[in-house]
């Protein structure tokens, strides 16, 4: 017993120190790439302009312009002086924290090399992030209604591929409202069977999942290619138009980045903050959180293990449903086969990211949603960096932090163990 009291702390404080070291050093790493690519290769007097101005927008907020040199140098020193100090004393509980700061230096840092000598439609990339980011953060959202409960899931790329489908057929029949609710009920249908292979039949919920995905891309390509191609007038909904805040719409920079969407992004916000508040502060959060954890003692406790994960997995299909919805009613107004793009499993990983948290989730669905929204602008606009290379960025941004440079997640202790209920 004394020796596993010595053993475990001794054990954390190496994996702390570890983690101290590989953090120090990855912020002077990201120091060193802004000195060694971007200012040594930046000449003296260059001006970088960034515009804060929305396209479209009618509001007249001032261009931000500076030289681009000096700024480069500033935010090198200030990343280094970061990593100097979380090697030598580290910034423990924050490092999270610093970390997300010093890759918002590293950002800029790049935003200002690439747009020296010319002009970047600051607000309109931001913008673009946040629209890119909602199919990702819709798909985080649907993994940690599962796996909060305690079951994997790994369908919602082919629920949201399935969902964009049925999505543009009823759309286009009967007009965009029923089109999305076809998308959000085909979400919940596909969880179902999931949910019943998973719950009730305890089939690895890896393999039932793996199934559904391939069984969408079939069917969906299937169909595309067998009736949408020849029959138009299936695959034309055409889009949810967007909705502008009243007020908030005209605050200078953020109002138009922000207040003026269609209602996938209104709906996703809503949907984060209701995710959020439910798990955590009703009752109804912290059985479904229980079930998750030790879904023995929430049984002995009165829970029903059973309905309460079919209940997630199902509510969670149907947020998928939602995110699928929006590739076809909220973004290009029409189905491609595989228009999802694997945005679905880039979700799962924006919910490992975010530690199972609906915030945190959010906010690793930004991060994708940058990284993908400037491998498509960058790509269009010529920048002196390979477009594979842009294009594979979300992919490795994904690698990374799936081997853990963000630290350790704390993921459902019970998730992915089918349940057998004693005397049964």
């Amino acid at each position: 017993m004394s020796s596993q009291s010595t053993t475990i702390p001794t054990t954390v404080a190496f994996g702390t120190a570890r983690r101290r070291t590989t953090m120090g050093i990855v912020f002077l790493a990201l120091a060193g790439v802004i000195w060694y690519f971007f200012s040594r290769t930046t000449q003296a007097g260059m001006i970088t302009t960034f515009t804060l101005n929305p396209g479209g927008s009618q509001a007249n907020f001032p261009d931000l312009v500076f030289g681009t040199l000096p700024i480069l140098n500033v935010l090198a020193s200030v990343c280094a002086l970061m990593g100097a100090f979380q090697l030598v004393r580290g910034f423990g509980k924050r490092t999270n924290v610093v970390l997300g700061l010093v890759a918002a230096l590293f950002i800029f840092a790049f935003l200002s090399w690439v747009a020296s000598g010319a002009s970047l439609n600051l607000a309109g990339l931001l913008r673009a992030t946040l629209i890119r980011a909602i199919p990702i953060t819709l798909g985080a959202l649907s993994g940690i209604l599962c796996e909060r409960a305690g079951v994997v899931n790994i369908a919602i790329e082919g629920m949201m591929l399935t969902s964009a489908m049925l999505a543009a057929i009823f759309g286009s029949m009967y007009g965009l409202w029923v089109g999305l609710l076809s998308g959000v009920i085909a979400g919940g249908l596909l969880a179902l069977v999931h949910a019943i292979l998973s719950i009730k039949y305890k089939t690895d919920q890896i393999v039932s999942g793996t199934v559904i995905n391939i069984f969408s891309i079939g069917i969906t390509s299937f169909i595309s290619a067998k009736y949408l191609a020849s029959s138009r007038h299936l695959n034309n909904p055409g889009i949810f138009s967007e909705i502008q805040v009243p007020g908030l719409v005209d605050i200078p920079f953020i109002g138009p980045i922000v207040f003026s969407h269609n209602i996938f992004f209104f709906g996703m916000v809503i949907l984060l903050a209701l995710l959020h508040f439910g798990l955590f502060f009703t009752r109804w959060g912290l059985r479904l959180r229980s079930v998750g954890e030790h879904p023995k003692a929430a049984d002995t406790l009165g829970i029903n293990v059973f309905r309460t994960r079919y209940m997630a997995v199902i509510l969670g299909g149907m947020m998928a449903g939602f995110g699928g919805a929006y590739f076809t009613l909220g973004s290009v107004g029409r189905f491609d086969e595989v228009m999802t793009a694997g945005r679905g499993f880039i979700g799962l990983a924006a919910m490992i990211f975010g530690n199972w948290n609906p915030f945190g989730a959010f906010g690793a669905g930004l991060l994708f949603g940058f990284a993908d929204m400037l491998a498509a602008r960058l790509a269009i606009l010529g920048v002196r960096v390979p477009s594979e290379f842009l294009l594979m960025a979300p992919y490795v941004a994904t690698m990374i932090i799936l081997a853990g440079v963000v630290g350790r997640g704390q993921m459902p202790a019970a998730d992915g163990q089918p349940y057998e209920k004693e005397g049964h």
